[in-house]
């Protein structure tokens, strides 16, 4: 099992903790760990894209002029897609581009982070955090006592208000819950920071 260093919030080790192996362990799977980042950033995309089609358009109901005789090539609309002001052909449509992995590959993703984190020594586990009131002066003191710098995933068992609200003015902080946890956001943060309570969870549930 990886066992790594337990910290205070004030910053001091606590001893050391012991992390399910199946979790924190493993070789990350990169193939899998990309294809769970273009799913994620696939059903993030709005997909309100629309141009119109000569159906669609304003004007052209009548014939600009007749069939035969005048010299011209024959026309039935001015806003066939050849005329300028016309419709657009095979232009992009309203769609979702959200789509589903299989739950067996989402969770190797996540496994897979975790331990690239472990892997990368940017894994920080404290014994517990907790505020007494939301202050942002609170949290900076944290990552300064941690000496974490760069963008930081905290990740709490439970939902703390005072815990959130105290971190939501800081642009590279961001706190979620085990339950909220996704590859997209462990990528793209530098330092992950455990609660011992959010790691045993985590443990648990994708082991």
């Amino acid at each position: 099992m990886p066992k790594v260093a337990l910290f205070k919030q004030d910053g001091s080790q606590a001893g050391d903790v012991e992390l399910n192996e199946s979790v924190f362990g493993i070789e990350p799977n990169e193939h899998v760990l990309r294809e769970a980042v273009v799913m994620q950033q696939a059903s993030l995309r709005q997909g309100t894209h629309a141009v119109k089609n000569r159906s669609e358009v304003r004007g052209g109901g009548r014939k600009p002029w007749r069939q035969k005789g005048t010299g011209r090539a024959r026309q039935g609309s001015i806003r066939s897609p050849q005329w300028v002001g016309g419709g657009t052909v095979f232009g992009p449509t309203p769609r979702s581009y959200s789509y589903k992995l299989p739950k067996k590959v989402r969770r190797l993703a996540l496994k897979s982070a975790l331990s690239s984190k472990a892997k990368e020594d940017n894994l920080v586990i404290l014994e517990s955090l907790s505020f007494d009131a939301p202050k942002t002066k609170q949290v900076i003191n944290m990552l300064d006592g941690l000496k974490v710098d760069g963008k930081t995933l905290i990740v709490v068992s439970e939902k703390d208000e005072n815990v959130i609200r105290s971190a939501s003015n800081l642009q590279t902080v961001k706190v979620l819950t085990v339950e909220e946890v996704n590859v997209l956001d462990l990528l793209m943060h530098d330092k992950l920071i455990l609660t011992k309570d959010a790691a045993d969870k985590a443990g648990e549930v994708l082991a």
